[in-house]
């Protein structure tokens, strides 16, 4: 029967997920977003649900994207009302923001470009403010945002990050970073951007921790760079803590580049 796929931006605290992907017993995002819509077309119906990128427990998402694939007759049913039914149905602490109907050649994982995250450290005596709270790291001792940035610098352009990743089976951790840098908001709290083509589990995080170590004082700045010699993790790298992360933006190629990139990036991770 004929479908019609579905583009979902979506945003959610993750606070109190167990990370995106379905989990048995575990309260995630994907399951959350499939039960709503389970209770619309009906239970059983597969949906195809794919995400751009699988954020771990705890870290949270104003730009993820996803898509469904729905029935062209439950489609023509829901059009008007699908955005405000799923608002209802879902959790407040997980929102679909946006529907758009895309062609079938869209894959919101293979079809992306990049994916952005920003991670937020406070580093004031007194902590992150309490309504910040679930997305701002609290860091004890001050931090300097040149030793920031000159440590993000040596990071930038297409490396092994093995040093940063926890490594799979068969997967490369050969990764391409265009963007890494750090600045301070108004209200003073550190705020890193780093954006690349994809990202090795634990990646972000693991690259946080390292820089912050150069932040405070405690590491030269050429340190973090040093270790992209590795081939295995290093144990000198702290994860940062899950709840400074959100993934903020996923790009996408013009429409008529969606199969052509999804076919490279599908060469690439194999």
């Amino acid at each position: 029967m004929e479908s019609v796929r579905l583009r979902l931006d979506v945003s959610y605290d993750g606070a109190d997920f167990s990370g995106w992907a379905a989990q048995p017993a575990r309260r995630t995002v994907a399951g959350v977003l499939a039960e709503a819509f389970e209770r619309l077309v009906g239970a059983g119906t597969p949906l195809g649900l794919t995400v751009a990128g699988r954020t771990d427990a705890g870290v949270h998402a104003t730009g993820q994207v996803c898509h469904v694939d729905l029935q062209a007759d439950a489609w023509a049913d829901l059009e008007g009302s699908l955005l405000r039914r799923l608002a209802a149905l879902m959790p407040p602490d997980a929102r679909v923001r946006a529907i758009t109907p895309v062609p079938a050649s869209f894959d919101a994982r293979f079809s992306a470009t990049f994916r952005r995250y920003e991670y937020r450290v406070a580093d004031t005596p007194w902590g992150p403010e309490p309504l910040r709270r679930h997305d701002t790291l609290g860091w004890v001792r001050p931090l300097d945002l040149d030793r920031l940035n000159a440590a993000a610098a040596g990071l930038v352009g297409e490396h092994d990050y093995a040093a940063y990743c926890k490594r799979k089976e068969h997967a490369t951790t050969v990764r391409a970073i265009t963007r890494l840098d750090w600045r301070r908001d108004p209200d003073g709290v550190c705020v890193a951007t780093v954006q690349a083509d994809a990202f090795c589990q634990s990646m972000v995080r693991s690259l946080v921790g390292a820089m912050l170590t150069v932040g405070d004082g405690r590491r030269e700045p050429s340190w973090p760079r040093t270790l992209l010699t590795l081939r295995e993790r290093s144990s000198e790298v702290t994860v940062a803590p899950a709840h400074g992360l959100t993934l903020v933006a996923v790009g996408y190629p013009e429409e008529a580049e969606y199969a052509f990139r999804a076919e490279a990036t599908r060469r690439l991770r194999a």
